[in-house]
């Protein structure tokens, strides 16, 4: 994400409000955690089950992109460590990802561009109420450049205008067994999504995105999906995607298919993605590594 010299430049003082929704986030956390403690306990206790609560992934990716966004134009390296309940229904894991070349940040002080790489740690949690429908919280922790722009480092900081954390509630929908929705709200107006007033005050743009995506081809192990997606809020003049109230964002195609290296056989997708707003068109490939 892209801020303005001012917002880098300006310093607050996270609100009470803030404070309390992240209490309760982490309360949050804590209690589902501790109600699933027991599933994780009888599974210690049965070798014969084949259910395991904790698993790994890696994948490996020409460019990182989200919602529309190239968040980092470069190769990354993506793993994730998560936990699984018994039932299926919930998940708690983290995501982390890291770039092999850098981008170039402006830092202030030496006023000079100077070399970061990327960086991200995020943490996510979601319950599956049925096979249709779900529920997921993510607090997105993107701290690209941000020692290397001369800014101090807080991990678990949501200071609107230090630009890197940001929580957003999600919901999804299977409409059909090849069709879903997915609707996603930025909350507390953290990293930039927020409207700068003439008094000053920083107003919450309490962000939506929605996506609807369909799989319209399907042969082997191969598939094809269509997406588009769109940004809005009903508070303010712009949103965490767009510089207007409302739009389009994120239209494009996905092609799925296991590909046989040696005696391998790797999970591979490439994304064709396009950005009517910012003109933006990419093409991503994104390699299962396990």
């Amino acid at each position: 994400m892209k801020l303005t010299e001012q917002h880098l430049k300006q310093r607050s003082i996270p609100s009470a409000r803030t404070n309390k929704l992240i209490s309760l986030s982490t309360l949050m956390f804590s209690l589902i955690v501790l109600l699933n403690f027991q599933t994780i306990h009888s599974q210690e206790n049965n070798t014969e089950d084949e259910y395991q609560a904790f698993t790994i992934g890696a994948h490996l990716k020409n460019m990182h992109t989200w919602h529309g966004f190239v968040v980092h134009s470069g190769a990354v390296f993506a793993t994730n460590l998560e936990y699984n309940s018994k039932d299926s229904k919930f998940t708690l894991g983290v995501w982390g990802g890291a770039s092999f070349a850098g981008t170039d940040v402006w830092n202030a002080t030496e006023q000079q561009y100077v070399n970061a790489n990327y960086k991200e740690f995020t943490i996510y949690t979601s319950y599956r109420f049925s096979d249709k429908f779900f529920m997921e919280a993510i607090t997105h922790n993107n701290y690209t450049g941000v020692e290397e722009r001369g800014d101090e480092l807080h991990y678990w900081s949501y200071d609107k205008t230090q630009g890197y954390n940001f929580v957003d509630i999600s919901f999804g929908y299977n409409l059909t067994q090849n069709t879903s929705l997915y609707l996603a709200t930025i909350i507390g107006g953290g990293s930039g999504d927020y409207e700068v007033q003439s008094d000053g005050y920083l107003k919450d743009s309490w962000t939506q995105y929605l996506e609807l995506k369909s799989k319209v081809w399907e042969k082997g192990d191969a598939n094809l999906s269509l997406f588009a997606g769109g940004a809005w809020s009903l508070a303010t003049d712009k949103t965490f995607y767009t510089e207007s109230k409302g739009n389009i964002i994120n239209v494009g195609a996905t092609l799925s298919k296991k590909v046989k290296i040696a005696n391998f056989s790797l999970p591979v997708e490439a994304t064709a993605m396009w950005n009517p707003e910012k003109e933006i068109t990419v093409l991503q490939l994104d390699i299962t590594l396990f």
